[in-house]
């Protein structure tokens, strides 16, 4: 972005320095200025490109909005100064000019002071179309850098919450002394290298599908036969970018309330993703009664990480279905 806006700059010096101010400047006689007074012609026409580049530097704009008023009484009240000292600077006589010195003196100034006003007029408009274009940017910078920390902030309350979640899982398989406690260690094992490892803002779909899988294959081990657990995931193209750790949320409520050791009941996640949109399922049945707001939390820093991460680009839905005691997630992101 920044060498975009120093290439227009550029451009726009380039228009005033080559094209308008010599197309100004041949709208009087300046040939025969040059030639009466060579050295006079020659200074007024440098202290014209001077005075537009001094413009330029001073960024005036940027100065009235930091309210230093002195400085920019103190500069104008010297280009105009030196601007008089060339208006009002004697002419020398000319033997063959036809009209009188004083007039020729009076035209001259004119000449100057309007000069003054276009180089003036022009510089400080493109100064202030520049800063108001600065000022933008730097409003969507602060933005952009409040949005990421708002973004680390929800993924580093997603990761406590995770572990906490697993360790309780973990901590049932050694207490009953399960045969799968050893292969459950091994997958945690696993997902902690996935979760320390990726420091990146995006990876791959096909890696956060993995990693969704050795979680399902984790809690299954803490499972009995009454609670039938459906992954499904399909994917056209592997190398779709999400941000780590954006579905766990979801998937992790499903088991916590959605599991019995004494009733039937069934989990169903799927993902897929077809042409850069990517859809997302859960269903569970409602075993475990969840407390007054006690996954608003979570859910709602799921939201608030999607609208940060895919303005207008995402739908999420939860529904209970009271009746039938089912809990439906459903998001679908269009990733590209």
């Amino acid at each position: 972005m920044r060498i975009k806006r120093l290439h227009t700059t550029t451009y726009i010096d380039l228009f005033f320095c080559v094209v308008l101010l010599p197309a100004i400047i041949m709208l009087v006689p300046v040939d025969k200025l040059i030639i009466h007074n060579t050295g006079f012609a020659v200074t007024q026409i440098l202290y014209l490109y001077a005075l537009y580049f001094v413009y330029r530097k001073a960024r005036i704009p940027a100065l009235f909005m930091q309210r230093k008023f002195l400085r920019i009484f103190l500069l104008m009240a010297a280009l105009v100064g030196t601007t008089a000292l060339f208006a009002y600077y004697p002419m020398t006589e000319a033997p063959d000019a036809k009209l009188p010195t004083d007039f020729r003196q009076h035209l001259q100034a004119q000449t100057v002071w309007f000069f003054f006003l276009v180089v003036s007029g022009f510089s400080l408009a493109i100064e202030l179309t520049i800063e108001l274009f600065r000022q933008m940017l730097a409003k969507q910078e602060i933005e952009a850098e409040k949005n990421r920390a708002e973004l680390a902030l929800y993924k580093a309350q997603i990761n406590p919450h995770f572990l906490f979640n697993t360790l309780n899982a973990l901590y049932g398989l050694v207490v009953t002394k399960s045969e799968n406690t050893e292969s459950a260690f091994v997958k945690f094992s696993n997902i902690l290298k996935y979760m320390y490892n990726t420091s990146a803002d995006t990876i791959d779909l096909s890696s956060e599908i993995e990693y969704i899988r050795q979680y399902v294959d984790l809690q299954k081990l803490r499972l009995n036969h009454h609670t039938q657990v459906l992954f499904e995931s399909h994917t056209d193209d592997d190398r779709l970018q999400i941000p780590p750790m954006l579905l766990i949320t979801f998937i992790e409520n499903a088991f916590k309330y959605g599991v019995s050791s004494v009733e039937e009941c069934s989990i169903r996640i799927h993902i897929n993703a077809e042409r850069g949109r990517l859809l997302f399922e859960t269903e569970n049945d409602i075993r475990n009664k969840p407390t007054k707001n006690s996954t608003a939390v979570g859910l709602l820093n799921c939201r608030k990480r999607l609208e940060l991460l895919y303005p207008d680009r995402f739908t999420l839905s939860i529904d209970e279905d009271k009746e039938r005691k089912k809990f439906r997630v459903r998001l679908t992101i269009q990733l590209q």
